[in-house]
């Protein structure tokens, strides 16, 4: 245990802002103009993995001299969706409620400078965190635990004292394999069943239920001092 207040680390993308599918289209267009067959379904099921992990699953047989190419035609494709970026119904309102109930606030995301910028305008709680990470700071992306280490790291707590929020089994997984338990949102597109099946230890249709229900969530129990066992199935990672 540590002095430090509790932690509630939020994913950004699918989780607080409404990004995933402007990420799966930019994915896409990025991928054609590459002339790789990579379906837009295909894309969408593995957002949420940083670019190098997104590309090894999708184009595994590709010319990675070409990976710079790629991931810039991605940005630049995501750039022109970055100003229809919207919270989430009830992002904004879960922050600074878990903010007001004494928790720390961490976004533990891996978006590059300038999409972090323009999510973090968008949802507008800068004066409720505690810290942020990006995509500076991990060179192993999700489902790597580096992104959530050291957004632990920076809040001062144990695993013991945190909980993760975020909408895709890598969210999940990476939380896992950093030993704090995640809850999940179904706003990010990935089903319930799946993320249940990832180790997710509670599921909510999105931002807006899980303040609904916060009092009753695993958030609720930590912030009131109770524990928040990690449980679910974890798989062992493999960088690659």
């Amino acid at each position: 245990m540590t002095d430090s207040a509790p932690a509630v680390l939020f994913d950004l993308d699918g989780t607080l802002v409404d990004t995933n599918y402007a990420h799966v289209l930019a994915w896409f267009r990025a991928f054609r103009q590459e002339r790789h067959p990579v379906t837009m379904v295909a894309v969408h099921r593995h957002v949420g993995m940083g670019s190098d992990q997104l590309l090894d699953a999708l184009a595994p047989d590709r010319d990675r001299r070409r990976d710079d190419i790629l991931t810039a035609a991605h940005t630049e494709h995501y750039a022109g969706f970055l100003g229809l970026v919207q919270p989430l119904p009830g992002a904004r309102e879960l922050v600074r409620e878990v903010a007001r109930r004494g928790g720390q606030v961490v976004l533990a995301t891996s978006a590059p400078a300038d999409e972090l910028r323009a999510l973090r305008e968008a949802l507008d709680v800068d004066d409720c965190l505690s810290a942020v990470t990006s995509s500076a700071d991990a060179e192993t992306s999700k489902p790597a635990p580096d992104i959530v280490q050291i957004a632990l790291e920076r809040s001062g707590v144990d695993p013991a004292d945190a909980v993760m929020v975020g909408d895709t089994r890598w969210d999940v997984l990476a939380a896992a394999h950093a030993g704090i338990p995640c809850v999940t949102v179904l706003s990010g597109g990935i089903g319930r069943d799946e993320l249940r099946e990832a180790g997710a230890v509670a599921v909510y249709t999105g931002p807006d239920d899980l303040l609904a229900h916060l009092d009753d969530s695993p958030i609720g129990r930590l912030l009131r001092g109770g524990a928040v066992s990690a449980g679910g199935r974890r798989e062992t990672f493999r960088s690659s």
